[in-house]
């Protein structure tokens, strides 16, 4: 297999439709077909099984998916760290959710700062899914929160688990209470719940407005146009005009620090072990 291949079977398994992952590469639907019918004589294996209404992935597919993220990864990071080092600048790139888990950032960021031989850090601040980073190699390490985001195929340590919160405008009847329950919260009249993109960057059918990116989810909220369950620790990201109320049922979330697991970097092992430590 060369890297062409590879790429392209990875944007239609990822997109799971040809045309999407045509758009996606820049080229034509045609060429990109026959660049996987080949790819599965050579292997002897079905990737994907297709029909009129939509292409999935076989076994075989999902393990070529997998390894292949792995292998384009590593490739870029490649390309990346080799120019870097002709500059004589050794870094680290983060990547991570605008305004999601800033006062763990900021501790981690300035602990590891202390550290000897601790390399420049760079921030990769995302409006969704930093795990994408990761696979395509623009990021060494990243900040996820389970259930939220794919830790599929990655190395992890676990930092911290944490509840949920309701953010609510002030003025709405339930933002006074001790604590709520999901089912309280999830169909408010006249608060639909914001729409948040796939990872193909289409948005689901419904009323609630698109966003992008926590501090615009934040500011609807505080506007009295939407609301949504957050990780205990957004408390210190809310506006004015948001009230914070624990939900009793909601599923637990788990920051996690990841990072690809072919990654032999010595500042990244000492990043971890500083974060574990906090």
């Amino acid at each position: 297999m060369d890297t062409r291949e590879l790429q392209y079977f990875v944007a239609v398994a990822e997109e799971l439709h040809f045309g999407r992952g045509a758009q996606r590469l820049g080229i034509a639907q045609p060429p990109l077909s026959r660049t996987i019918n080949r790819l599965e004589q050579r292997l002897g294996v079905r990737l994907l099984e297709r029909t009129s209404r939509r292409v999935g992935l076989t076994d075989a597919g999902a393990v070529l998916l997998a390894e292949g993220r792995v292998i384009l990864g590593a490739l870029a990071a490649a390309e990346r760290r080799t120019r870097q080092a002709a500059t004589h600048r050794p870094s680290l790139v983060l990547a991570t959710k605008t305004a999601a888990s800033d006062e763990l950032l900021a501790k981690l960021l300035d602990a590891y700062a202390a550290v000897p031989d601790a390399v420049d850090v760079q921030l990769l601040l995302c409006d969704m899914h930093p795990h994408q980073h990761l696979h395509s190699g623009r990021a060494d390490v990243a900040l996820l929160h389970q259930p939220y985001d794919s830790t599929d195929g990655l190395d992890i340590e676990i930092l911290r688990t944490e509840g949920q919160i309701a953010v609510l405008p002030t003025s709405h009847p339930l933002a006074g209470r001790a604590h709520v329950r999901m089912s309280e919260v999830t169909s408010l009249p006249g608060l639909p719940p914001a729409r948040w993109a796939a990872l193909d960057g289409t948005y689901p059918d419904g009323p609630g407005a698109e966003v992008h990116n926590q501090t615009q989810l934040l500011q609807l909220v505080a506007l009295g146009r939407t609301t949504v369950i957050l990780p205990e620790s957004s408390r210190v990201t809310l506006h004015d005009g948001c009230a914070a109320v624990p939900v009793l049922d909601a599923p637990p979330v788990t920051t996690v620090i990841a990072w690809p697991p072919h990654s032999r970097s010595r500042a990244l092992a000492t990043l971890v072990r500083v974060a574990v430590a906090l």
